[in-house]
C-alpha cells in the first residue's frame, strides 16, 4: 500500500521559530548524554579508577549500554510517523457534500458510510459512526487519531513526546520502548559502578575536582531513572495488553460492540510479538520488525462476526437508516468479566 508524500507547503518564519524550539527539549538530553559521558569515561574511569582491570570492565560494558541506548534514541526521533494512505482521502466532492451537510448529522454519517464501504476499518467513534478526521479531510484506519503537534493523523498513535520531537507511534514504538529500557539500564549502570566512589566522597577519601563530576554524575543517575522506571514499566504492559496509552485512557469502539478494551488482544506473547516480531535475535536491536502495515490489526475472534461492513450486515445492524449502529451496553462485557480468558483465544487477521 503506496504511503503519501509529506506535503511541503510553503510556511513562514514563525513557523520554523516554532519547529526549532521544539528541539530544545531533545537538545537538553542530549547534553546531558554527552556530560554524563564525559564525567563517566574520563573522571570518573580514566582519572578516579586505579585498577587497570577495572579501567577495562567498566569502560566496555558502560560503552555497550551507552551505544544501545544512543542508537534507540536516534532511532524514535529519526523515524518517520506513520502517515494515513491516500487511498483514505475523502473525495473532494464527497467533502463538499459532508460540509455542505453541516445541518444533518444522519446525511453526513451516510456520506462517510460511502466513503468507507470499500476501507478496512473496523473501529467507530463512541456514536457508532465512522471516525473521520476533518482537518486531513480523511477517514481515520483503526487506532489512528489526529496529532495537533504533527499537524497530521498518525497510524496507531500513543502519544506526542517532546523529549523526541516525534509522535511514538507504530513505526517506532518498538524503539521508544527500547530507548526506554537501554536507558533505565544505562542509569542502573551508572549508579552502580559510581556508588562506591561515591561513599568515598562523603568520606571525604576523593580529592580533586573531579568528585563533583561524579558526585552530580550519581544524583543524575539516580533522577532519571527512578523516571524512567516508571515510565517503562507501563510500557511494558501497554505492549502485554496490545494497548496504547490513548486507548488506556478511552477503549477503542467496534461497530455493533461497542467500546472493549480487550477488542486487540491477542494473548501476551503475541501481543508482545505483534511489537517486536517474530524473531527473537531481533527483538532487543532497534530495527523495524513490528508486524502488520499498520492499517489493519488481528482483532480478538469473539469481535469477528460483529464488525463487518458487508452491505448485508449494515442492513441487519442498522438502526433503520443504514447509518447508525447499535451499541451492546453491557458494563461487566466491557470490563471484561465475560471475558473467560481473552488471552487464550487464536489470533485472527482481517482483510
Amino acid at each position: 500500500m503506496t504511503m503519501p508524500v509529506p506535503r511541503t507547503e510553503n510556511k513562514g518564519h514563525c513557523f520554523w521559530c516554532l519547529k526549532a524550539v521544539k528541539w530544545i527539549p531533545v537538545l537538553f538530553i542530549v547534553t546531558i548524554v554527552i556530560w554524563s559521558y564525559y564525567a563517566y569515561v574520563v573522571q570518573l574511569c580514566l582519572v578516579t579508577v586505579e585498577s587497570t582491570l577495572g579501567q577495562i570492565l567498566y569502560l566496555f560494558f558502560f560503552h555497550v549500554f551507552f551505544f544501545m541506548f544512543c542508537w534507540c534514541y536516534a532511532q524514535t526521533i529519526f523515524t518517520e510517523i506513520g502517515r494515513v494512505p491516500n487511498n483514505f482521502r475523502v473525495a473532494e466532492t464527497d467533502y463538499e457534500a459532508f460540509i455542505q451537510s453541516s445541518n444533518s448529522l444522519e446525511m453526513q454519517n451516510r456520506i462517510l458510510e460511502n466513503c468507507a464501504k470499500t476501507l478496512p476499518v473496523k473501529n467507530v467513534t463512541v456514536g457508532g459512526s465512522v471516525r473521520f478526521c476533518e482537518k486531513c479531510r480523511m477517514v481515520k484506519p483503526d487506532r489512528t487519531h489526529h496529532c495537533s503537534v504533527c499537524g497530521e493523523c498518525v497510524l496507531k498513535m500513543d502519544h506526542h513526546c517532546p523529549w523526541i520531537n516525534n509522535c511514538v507511534c507504530f513505526t517506532n514504538y518498538k524503539f521508544f520502548v527500547l530507548f526506554l529500557g537501554y536507558a533505565l539500564l544505562y542509569c542502573i549502570y551508572i549508579c552502580l559502578t559510581s556508588l562506591p566512589y561515591f561513599i568515598a566522597f562523603w568520606k571525604g577519601d576523593l580529592q580533586g575536582m573531579g568528585r563533583f563530576h561524579i558526585l552530580f554524575l550519581f544524583f543524575v543517575a539516580i533522577m532519571f531513572g527512578v523516571s524512567l522506571m516508571s515510565l517503562f514499566g507501563y510500557h511494558c504492559y501497554l505492549v502485554l495488553e496490545n494497548r496504547t496509552t490513548l486507548e488506556a485512557f478511552r477503549p477503542p469502539s467496534f461497530r455493533g460492540v461497542g467500546a472493549d478494551k480487550y477488542g486487540f488482544h491477542l494473548g501476551r506473547f503475541k501481543n508482545f510479538k505483534q511489537v517486536f516480531g517474530d524473531d527473537p535475535k531481533s527483538w532487543f536491536l532497534p530495527i523495524s520488525t513490528s508486524l502488520g502495515d499498520g492499517i489493519q490489526y488481528p482483532m480478538h475472534t469473539r469481535l469477528r462476526p460483529s464488525v463487518s461492513y458487508n452491505a448485508a450486515d449494515n442492513a441487519l445492524n442498522s438502526m433503520g437508516d443504514g447509518v447508525t449502529f447499535p451499541q451492546r451496553h453491557l458494563d461487566e462485557d466491557q470490563e471484561g468479566l465475560l471475558h473467560d480468558h481473552p488471552w487464550e483465544e487464536e489470533e485472527v487477521w482481517y482483510p
